[in-house]
């Protein structure tokens, strides 16, 4: 379900991407040869294109390259050029809008060794030239307010403000070594108030800021963050992350349990028994909470999990608080590699007021492209720590993006990751790298500035480079996908 939801979402945001590039051209009266979703190497899956007024379409078709030039279908395919011919390819991994005089992934240089003609994208003036490129940025970022603004509309926002957490935070190692005390209630971060628990992840480790002032019991303490924070928390993310895929490989039944850097503080109560569970039979029963694992203080729920884990299949001794009274329970097998003892835990919003704002049409577009900044500012400050050793280990491909959407189909979380990849294709594209969108833009630039225009041998060759730097890319991301699936 994740992989379809992936392919889904990703060809959605190909089509409006090369949309952008093919209504920029077709306003300058700049012809498009091929419009395809897809990659379509010899064969197509779908071509079509309208000839002397007529739809013409072939199915798992062969390319008219492949095909010998005075054949009758190549005769009849090259009538009416103005026409676009659309296609669908068989190689799911994005798609393309061939315009006719650009050097790109579909055109040489030595393609357009005859004269520019006044249809073709190298004739135009070089600001035309510009809007064209940036159309598939333009319409992406546009895509992602949209849903932004529409998610906000339909859906509303459901928040776990940090004020109402009385009870404090749960902090995993990486923050205890900041100084960071069990139950700290985290008061500002450079002064600004967090206002959830995504905020203080986005300001310790994505921005990088340093002063924190939390509310120890009744006093306030000061705290400095390392430098180095952001990379030491990416370098725990991965090692939880690698013995949780051990476990997976040396289990086909185990069930991978999330890195939880930061929590809320909150008890272990047991809200139901599973039947015919090593809970069930040891005697444990709902409203027990759970105190202690073999003598060990467990007075929050990350706490009972992370102790369950050291415990995988043994006999172990539990302490519950059952109606003001301490018991203590022993019990066998219990799953402790997996965390589980059979039980169902209350849920956070059992402790803590969930606040939900619904929007107006008119409130949802300032509070949707308001989330949407945020969202695309935070990514821009965490696009830095992709340069770091454990970023580079973080890097992940389709797998990884699969694994971003939800196990089960829900429309608000399908449309909100679609909007954030939006957001982040918008992003990747405006990056200066040759054979991506953010090249030509510095290209033209160049000659807007200048006003020298680069040769289509220059663009051709920096294309080349730029794509073999893409494919390395993409496959060191993917490699990262099939390394951590079988490593």
């Amino acid at each position: 379900m994740q992989w379809i939801q992936m392919l889904l979402a990703l060809s959605l945001l190909v089509v409006i991407h090369e949309l952008g590039h093919f209504l920029f051209a077709r306003l300058f009266k700049v012809r498009v040869d091929k419009f395809y979703i897809f990659f379509n190497p010899q064969i197509s899956l779908v071509r079509a294109k309208k000839i002397n007024g007529k739809w013409h379409v072939r199915f798992f078709a062969r390319n008219l390259s492949s095909l010998a030039p005075d054949s009758e279908e190549v005769q009849l395919w090259q009538q009416d050029p103005d026409n676009t011919e659309w296609g669908i390819g068989w190689l799911p991994f994005g798609g393309y809008c061939s315009i006719v005089g650009m050097v790109d992934e579909t055109q040489s240089a030595d393609s357009l060794a005859a004269e520019p003609q006044p249809y073709e994208f190298r004739s135009k003036p070089a600001w035309q030239r510009l809007l064209i490129i940036i159309g598939g940025i333009l319409v992406n970022f546009v895509a992602a307010l949209c849903l932004y603004v529409v998610i906000m509309w339909h859906w509303g926002t459901s928040t776990m403000p940090l004020r109402n957490v009385e009870s404090g935070l749960y902090y995993s190692e990486v923050l205890t070594a900041e100084g960071f005390q069990q139950q700290d209630r985290i008061i500002s971060i450079n002064g600004v108030e967090p206002q959830s628990l995504g905020d203080v992840i986005n300001a310790l480790v994505i921005a990088g800021d340093r002063d924190v002032q939390v509310l120890r019991e009744q006093d306030t303490i000061a705290l400095k963050m390392s430098e180095d924070l952001g990379t030491r928390f990416l370098a725990a993310q991965n090692a939880h992350d690698k013995i949780e895929r051990n476990k997976a490989h040396d289990d086909p039944n185990y069930q991978k349990v999330a890195f939880v850097p930061i929590a809320e503080f909150i008890p272990f109560v047991i809200d139901s028994v599973m039947p015919d569970q090593p809970a069930y039979y040891a005697g444990l029963q709902t409203h027990d909470t759970v105190i202690a694992i073999n003598g060990t203080p467990t007075p929050c729920t990350a706490m009972v999990s992370n102790e369950l884990r050291k415990y995988p299949c043994d006999s172990i001794t539990i302490s519950v608080l059952r109606a003001n009274q301490t018991d203590t329970i022993h019990a066998r097998a219990f799953l402790g590699d997996q965390c589980k003892i059979g039980v169902y835990m209350q849920s956070r919003y059992d402790f803590f007021e969930l606040e939900h704002t619904d929007y107006t049409f008119a409130q949802a577009i300032p509070a949707g492209i308001g989330h949407a900044w945020s969202i695309l500012a935070n990514y821009v400050k965490q696009f830095k720590l992709v340069f770091t050793k454990e970023g580079a280990q973080s890097l992940g491909g389709f797998g990884a993006i699969s694994n971003m959407f939800a196990p089960v189909w829900d429309w608000h979380a399908f449309w909100y990751m679609t909007a954030f990849l939006s957001l982040i294709l918008a992003f990747m594209n405006f990056l200066p790298i040759p054979a991506l969108d953010g090249g030509y833009i510095l290209f033209l630039l160049w000659e807007m500035i200048t006003r020298r225009k680069p040769s289509d041998k220059f663009l051709e060759v920096a294309n080349n480079i730029g794509f073999w730097l893409l494919l390395a890319l993409l496959i060191f991301a993917n490699g990262n996908d099939i390394f951590k699936a079988f490593f």
